[in-house]
């Protein structure tokens, strides 16, 4: 049996890498994550145009990364390998193409394909040189055979990306405030460069307050009206139809004053400080909610009925938990944890760099226009801008969002120690305060996280490893799993 056993681990690793999931991550990155930013930012629209055009935008239509390459210094381009790149300090990255054209009086007036950047390549993904070699392949080319790869090089330097644990986004956590007997709610809303915290709470006045950005301790319930949801009965059979909850009236009593959509509106404009006249105070407020306001369910006007049955489901949800119906959510639980992989951080990365690109490229046009000339988009695009500020995060370890030490210089010391620098994750909270449930082993570690390695000192418990046959479920497509249920019988309310 043991012997069984010993044979079965022994094909696991030589069938699966270390690394396959960051691997899988970066891949997916290239293959999905790229095409998604590029649709979040399709349309740029210059608020200074030629006088003589009506209308002028920019549309990004299609990008595309080929295998990594190098620029000799004679202007040649060649394919390079990663030896080379160690050895002449170099950075291992292949070009990232855009497909851009103008549109002038919505007809399309150019249309090219350029250069926007460099974009580091992961050893052994899909764009890598090195991708299903086989060993002696790899040793012509001046590789070990047994490297996992699943790391990146940046100026001749070997980086790699660390896991990072994170609590799960889109999704509402009920926990007792610290000290204190009130319960609080927390969802944090996730959608592209957004993650907005979002804080439910009942102070003793019984009042259901919501906050989230630019906007502190709005009763619930006027959020609810203001999203089109009037009739308090609705609202109550939005909350639950089998019981009606003493709760919930007493809100409801408190602004039944509040009968129009508008007024809704407007009474939260004046609780935000928002001065102007009613008609401004209302589309300021409306912009808000909809870009503001559970971003993950939507950013539309149509949007707005669901997100105000969902805040009827956090209610609901606040109260069973708040009256010891089901049990508080365990932050420490690793279902609701979410591991953010290499793909993931470049995808954050690249995110907020297209927007600086392209915040780059409106001024450079909106500058030339005011000098009384309509510039070719293809001259004004800066590829180096891109290029150098990935390059630098990469090479620092600063990444988005002020986090330190994302990118770290690869440990050599042995070949064990290299795999678990590969199989690193860390917590995002702070060495330096307490947290002892935050580090403390939890029964949902078990298969996924190493029990043992972890250093000791104030990191203990917020640094750990990915257990050995640990693999990564990559996020599911939200519109396949509804797919799924619609044809068991879900029906859309």
């Amino acid at each position: 049996m043991f012997k069984f056993g010993t044979i079965l681990i022994e094909k696991h690793f030589k069938e699966h890498s270390f690394v396959n999931s960051n691997i899988e991550s970066f891949n997916h990155f290239i293959d999905v994550e790229l095409h998604n930013i590029i649709e979040e930012n399709r349309e740029i629209v210059p608020t200074i145009i030629p006088h003589n055009i009506d209308d002028y935008k920019i549309t990004l239509d299609k990008i595309w990364v080929t295998k990594p390459e190098i620029t000799e210094a004679d202007g040649s381009k060649r394919n390079i390998y990663p030896v080379e790149a160690r050895l002449r300090k170099l950075t291992y990255s292949s070009p990232v193409f855009i497909e851009v054209s103008a549109h002038i009086n919505d007809v399309q007036r150019e249309s090219f394909t350029t250069q926007i950047g460099n974009l580091p390549i992961m050893l052994k993904s899909k764009n890598c040189h090195l991708h299903k070699l086989s060993p002696e392949e790899l040793i012509a080319q001046g590789e070990d055979p047994d490297d996992p790869g699943g790391y990146f090089i940046i100026n001749g330097t070997e980086k790699v990306l660390i896991n990072i644990e994170d609590l799960a986004a889109n999704r509402m956590l009920v926990e007792k405030e610290s000290g204190s007997r009130l319960f609080i709610g927390k969802l944090f809303s996730e959608r592209g460069s957004f993650k907005i915290p979002h804080t439910l709470e009942r102070p003793k006045d019984g009042i259901f307050y919501l906050t989230f950005t630019r906007v502190k301790k709005i009763p619930l319930v006027v959020l609810i009206k203001a999203l089109g949801v009037l009739k308090d009965e609705e609202i109550t059979n939005l909350i639950s139809k089998e019981r009606k909850f003493d709760e919930v009236l007493i809100n409801l009593i408190e602004f039944v004053d509040i009968k129009t959509q508008d007024d809704a509106i407007d009474y939260i404009a004046k609780r935000i400080g928002i001065t102007q006249s009613k008609e401004i105070r209302v589309e300021r407020m409306q912009e808000i909610l909809d870009k503001y306001l559970l971003p993950h369910l939507g950013i539309n006007k149509e949007d707005r009925p669901t997100k105000a049955f969902n805040l009827c489901k956090m209610i609901k949800r606040y109260l069973a938990a708040s009256n010891d119906e089901i049990p508080l959510d365990d932050k420490d639980h690793y279902i609701n944890k979410r591991l953010k992989l290499s793909g993931d951080l470049l995808a954050d990365l690249f995110r907020v760099n297209l927007k600086v690109l392209i915040g780059d490229l409106l001024y450079n046009f909106q500058r030339i226009v005011k000098r009384g000339k309509f510039p070719s988009i293809k001259v004004i695009i800066r590829d180096k801008l891109l290029t150098q500020r990935i390059y630098s995060s990469m090479a620092t370890g600063t990444w988005v969002g002020g986090r330190k030490g994302i990118s770290q210089r690869i440990q050599r010391l042995n070949f064990l120690e290299t795999l678990s620098h590969l199989q690193r994750v860390v917590s995002p909270l702070s060495a330096s305060q307490e947290n002892f449930e935050a580090r403390e082993l939890h029964p949902t570690h078990l298969g996924r996280l190493c029990p043992i390695e972890t250093p000791e000192g104030t990191n203990i418990g917020l640094r750990k490893n990915l257990s050995m046959l640990c693999s990564i479920s990559a996020q599911s497509d939200e519109s396949q799993v509804l797919r799924v249920m619609k044809e068991y019988g879900l029906r859309s309310i």
